[in-house]
């Protein structure tokens, strides 16, 4: 009832207004009397992936909270993890406004926001002043004005600042709002980047005397080939695990809507299947050693089943969360 009046009064505005003013609440709501609108309690469905123990699998993917500002406040909502990020080492404002548009018929949202947020130090201080104590996931990227060629230097400097704070780390190279992002995905290119990742990893490792996973978010517009050579480099690399998927920029299933050709990543509903697809060929491709967390129109316990049938072994949600809420999270677990 709650969300349902909430999400009325957010859907008559901007979109991007709307989003601000909902995570401006949660923040400052958290602590008080007022977070009894969203806390819930969740039936307890643990599993462990990647030596990471998970009160239940599913959890809230990146991007909906890029700068940590309302950690606890999702951790009220019963989640078994929060992702948060993606976190650029230095600030940045992101694309031009309007960059985020709603398409209610097809429960999809276009966004082309651009790694827009405070730099990875405020996220940071954000994670140390939390009292959310379950498992965090930081989703690291590079800034827009960095080049592809001196990308892993910003992944690396994320990382080093990150590692004592996070669960896990997401390597993140497939947004499409950042040019040339999405060329990192492929070939030499990718085997570069996740080694230098991987090499990083393990001095941290030494330096902190903890073991902090790395996944690697992958997009859903790739055939079976580009799957496969994808999955050889993560295992080559010795990747910890995959996130599978990102947004898509395939239009096929909203052409005609409001909005449907506005540019950025579509997620919701249409990416469904596509996501699935991915998922179901990359366990193929990697056996059944490398985790995968499966991401992308899940708005119910069927859909999250279909993912689980498909390989993932963790679930997100977040553009099913933004049209249904935080009983969604109930209704999934309690469903699994």
């Amino acid at each position: 009832m709650f969300y349902s009046l909430a999400k009325k009064v957010m859907f008559s505005c901007d979109a991007e207004r709307s989003h601000n003013l909902a995570l401006g609440s949660l923040k400052r709501l958290a602590h008080t009397p007022a977070s009894l609108l969203w806390r819930q309690q969740v039936a307890a469905k643990p599993v462990t992936v990647a030596g990471i123990h998970f009160e239940n699998p599913l959890g809230l993917a990146a991007g909906l909270d890029k700068n940590a500002d309302c950690i606890d406040a999702f951790g009220q909502m019963g989640f078994g993890f929060i992702e948060v990020g993606t976190v650029t080492p230095l600030p940045q404002a992101g694309n031009d406004k309007p960059r985020i548009f709603r398409l209610p018929e097809a429960e999809a949202i276009i966004n082309r926001m651009g790694f827009n947020n405070k730099g990875v130090d405020y996220l940071v201080h954000n994670v140390k002043n939390a009292s959310y104590k379950g498992v965090l996931g930081i989703n690291i990227g590079k800034n827009k004005d960095t080049s592809n060629e001196r990308g892993k230097d910003d992944y690396v400097s994320c990382m080093r600042k990150v590692y004592p704070h996070a669960s896990y780390i997401t390597v993140n190279i497939s947004s499409p709002n950042t040019p040339g992002l999405r060329d990192l995905q492929f070939g030499d290119a990718l085997l570069d980047l996740l080694m230098t990742v991987k090499n990083e990893q393990l001095d941290l490792q030494a330096q902190y005397d903890k073991y902090v996973p790395v996944f690697v978010k992958i997009a859903p517009d790739m055939d079976q080939l580009a799957v496969n050579q994808v999955a050889e480099t993560l295992l080559k690399s010795k990747m910890d695990g995959a996130i599978a998927t990102n947004t898509t920029l395939d239009r096929s299933l909203v052409e005609g809507l409001a909005h449907a050709e506005e540019a950025g990543g579509l997620s919701g509903l249409p990416v469904q299947q596509k996501s699935t697809d991915i998922i179901r060929q990359l366990r193929q491709a990697v056996g059944t050693e490398l985790p995968i967390i499966g991401v992308g129109g899940i708005n119910d316990s069927a859909s999250a089943k279909a993912k689980l049938a498909a390989g993932a072994n963790l679930l997100q949600v977040y553009t099913g969360f933004i049209y249904r809420g935080p009983t969604l999270v109930k209704t999934i677990v309690d469903g699994l």
